[in-house]
């Protein structure tokens, strides 16, 4: 990676660490994957149910093959070949697991994490239910402020997941979000923590690289 790209990541980061701890978050910053997934992995306990949120940033860090490892029990509606029901039982088994892990649509500078949700099982269990969270994000997620974090939301999250999903919304024509009414819509709840869950133990993984959407 670029030294200068590097520098500008590890400011930011450790300057939204900083401002997460303030707001009662658990937080810290890696430079690299690796020592984040190290991490990560020993916030885990072995034989741990996991809830998996979805997030193309734990595809990317391989997290399911990793956690399979610990014995962990995997809590993953996108397993392929589950069915309607089965999904659905996924995600109410996903509220009251040991551990959920997911990542977040944007990461302000002062601390506060901003989310949309189609059905809500994730910002759900992102605020209460897992004995732990765990929210792991790249750098590319942190902007200024909630403005800021909700036209990241529309110009990048909402469009690149309507795409990733293969939903037919306006936003997967026009690139940007039409607040659309589509019953296939994904963007039906959001979601601020300013601090943090006063029964939620929660930790925030911000890595400095690109990663997600």
């Amino acid at each position: 990676m670029d030294p200068n790209i590097q520098w500008h990541n590890e400011t930011l980061g450790k300057k939204v660490v900083a401002m997460l701890e303030k707001n009662r978050f658990k937080a810290s910053y890696f430079s690299d994957r690796e020592s984040a997934v190290a991490y990560l992995l020993d916030l885990v306990p072995d034989g741990s149910s996991v809830g998996m949120g979805g997030s193309e940033t734990s595809y990317a860090l391989k997290l399911r093959e990793k956690l399979s490892q610990k014995s962990c029990i995997l809590l993953d509606h996108h397993k392929p070949g589950l069915s309607k029901e089965e999904v659905l039982a996924v995600r109410r088994k996903q509220l009251t697991s040991n551990v959920f892990i997911c990542s977040t649509n944007a990461l302000t500078l002062n601390g506060e994490l901003v989310n949309v949700d189609g059905v809500g099982n994730r910002v759900s269990a992102m605020i209460f239910g897992p004995e732990k969270v765990i929210i792991v994000a790249g750098t590319n997620k942190i902007v200024e402020n909630l403005e800021a974090a909700q036209k990241r939301i529309e110009q990048i999250a909402a469009p690149v997941n309507n795409k990733r999903l293969n939903r037919p919304n306006p936003c997967v024509t026009t690139g940007q979000c039409m607040d659309c009414r589509s019953e296939y819509r994904i963007c039906n709840i959001t979601t601020i923590m300013r601090c943090c869950p006063s029964l939620t133990d929660v930790h925030v993984l911000i890595i400095g690289e690109d990663l997600g959407y």
